[in-house]
């Protein structure tokens, strides 16, 4: 009952925003309005299907330890995953976006932008809903990006010889490093994180050590951070303290490591310690693979009805005024950088363009980010608001906005040019701006991406949820290994927002709970491990395979 209010609630809250936002736009036929809905429903089948692998691993634990009924669990964590969502920052979801070819993003309301969107939403649900048959906890990540550089290579192998632009190798690099990395933190952190456990009730000598280890850690860690010797102090008192008070707890309910016996729920406390760990696992996994799709979806909605959502209209005439006075700086800072050589062409935004596909910095491309700078800033000034900005041409500011911010990122990345800091400084308060008017998400679209996740859960928990509590270890899943598992992805999780990269709910959790298995004693299923390993090699190939031959198709025939 909770879960369908909650739903009903959703879906008029969608329909009021969306009547709300078509109302104001300019639309001259009824087919944006068609091709909206269908683009719609197929990335809203993604999140829907998303829902099967990585959200019901979020449920997994609490569910298989008895500690929640399954509709329970799964209300619990599609709430938690609407917040997570919520309180996202959306940067996740650009980081996404930036690896697909610089001209689909642009031309996104062409045939060839429209067939890249389906393309990989399409093969991503084809390839999820096949894992998830086989019962394996495959990525939504992987597939995602796997779609997504199939229709790069695609889209490259098409229009070579026009010079458009494949796969953003150097972005997709930091993306891949990610998934690959973050699987090895889960098992190792989860195993440790056992051991430790385990280690702080055995005996009081063990537990001093531990309760040191853990408060020298948090120090260290602070001290990458500051230099403030009452801060560093600090963080390393307060996790002394918490892991006493942790080992005292332990030290009282032994019970926490044994397995579950027949239906019989936990004791209450180990029971709450097993829901508190399910919210923050769902919190987290919705503030970040509930992201995946978001950005997918505002490119369906610019490319779509432009005039809607092209640009930020919630930003208010404050930060339109600070808008025009950091594009009169940026402006100054470039114009000292111009090389001499260079020639103005009839088209600013090619010029830079080319330089985000080629990532070579040419004598006109400095002189021509300047033009267009300029030219967005004369806009601005011109209408006061984002909103005002006339309806034919919101999507041309909007993409002069994009390769500014792009160029700009670039260019600090390489440092080339050589900007002083105080220049790099201005400048990237000037990119800031520019994102917060062309990279945002409506709490609309939020709203719609968490209930979908939610409603995909509660179809297809059943075989994610068998895998992870009897198929990995050899014996059944303890409280203990659940908790440590849980505790590691959702750590993992959030370290991955801070430095805006996706990760696998799915791959975190399960190998969390294979370290744990491997440092019990348990035993390994390798059976299993196996499968789920070659699910994590070939998730990446077959859905490029998959993407790039579904573009293929839909660019034959758009």
């Amino acid at each position: 009952m909770v879960f369908l209010v909650a739903v009903l609630s959703g879906l008029g809250y969608i329909c009021f925003h969306v009547a709300r936002d078509l109302d104001n736009a300019t639309v001259t036929s009824y087919w944006p309005y068609a091709l909206l809905t269908i683009a719609l429903l197929i990335a809203l089948g993604f999140e829907f299907v998303n829902g099967f692998h990585d959200t019901a691993n979020a449920v997994a634990t609490v569910i298989y330890t008895h500690s929640l009924t399954p509709y329970l669990a799964v209300v619990l964590s599609g709430l938690c995953n609407l917040l997570g969502v919520l309180f996202s920052s959306g940067t996740v979801a650009f980081a996404i976006i930036t690896l697909l070819p610089v001209e689909l993003i642009l031309q996104v309301s062409s045939g060839a932008g429209f067939s890249m969107v389906f393309a990989l939403l399409i093969a991503a649900i084809l390839w999820n809903l096949a894992t998830w048959w086989l019962g394996l906890p495959a990525s939504s990540s992987h597939t995602m990006v796997g779609s997504i550089m199939g229709v790069g290579i695609a889209n490259q192998l098409l229009n070579g010889r026009t010079g458009t632009s494949g796969v953003d190798w150097d972005q997709a690099a930091k993306v891949l490093k990610a998934l690959v990395v973050s699987p090895l933190v889960g098992f190792c952190c989860a195993a440790m994180l056992l051991l430790m456990a385990k280690g702080m009730v055995h005996s009081a000598w063990r537990r001093f050590v531990v309760c040191l280890a853990l408060g020298g850690g948090a120090a260290a860690l602070a001290y990458t951070f500051t230099n403030t010797w009452w801060t560093i102090a600090g963080a390393g008192v307060a996790m002394l303290a918490l892991s006493w008070l942790a080992a005292q707890w332990l030290a009282n309910y032994p019970a926490i490591f044994d397995a579950p016996r027949g239906q019989e729920p936990p004791p209450l406390p180990i029971r709450a310690m097993m829901v508190l760990n399910c919210m923050g696992v769902s919190f987290a996994h919705g503030s970040n693979d509930g992201q995946k799709g978001m950005g997918l979806i505002m490119l369906i909605l610019i490319g779509t009805v432009p005039t809607a959502y092209a640009l930020n209209h919630a930003v208010t005439s404050h930060d339109v005024q600070s808008f025009i006075v950091a594009s009169e700086q940026a402006g100054q800072i470039l114009d000292r950088h111009v090389d001499p050589k260079g020639i103005l062409g009839p088209d600013a935004r090619s010029e830079v363009t080319d330089y985000i596909r080629t990532k070579q910095l040419q004598p006109d491309t400095i002189l021509a980010l300047r033009e267009l700078v300029e030219d967005v800033n004369h806009e601005v000034a011109l209408y006061g608001a984002y909103k005002s900005v006339p309806a034919q041409d919101q999507a041309n500011v909007r993409n002069d906005m994009y390769v500014a911010s792009e160029a700009l990122r670039l260019m600090q990345k390489s440092n080339n040019p050589a900007f002083t800091p105080a220049e790099a400084k201005a400048l990237k308060t000037y990119q800031d701006k520019l994102d917060k008017a062309t990279k945002f998400i409506p709490d609309w679209v939020k709203v719609a991406v968490a209930l979908a996740l939610g409603l995909g859960t509660m179809v297809g928990w059943k075989r994610v949820v068998v895998t992870v509590g009897e198929k990995i270890g050899k014996e059944h899943l303890t409280y203990a290994q659940g908790a440590s598992a849980g505790l590691v992805a959702m750590g993992t999780i959030f370290a991955a927002n801070i430095w805006s990269l996706p990760v696998s709910t799915t791959h975190i959790l399960s190998s969390g709970v294979a370290g744990t298995m491997a440092a019990d004693g348990s035993g390994i299923r390798f059976t299993t491990v196996r499968n789920i390993a070659a699910g994590w090699v070939f998730t990446l190939p077959a859905a490029a395979l998959l993407s790039g031959l579904l573009y293929y198709l839909f660019h034959a025939l758009a």
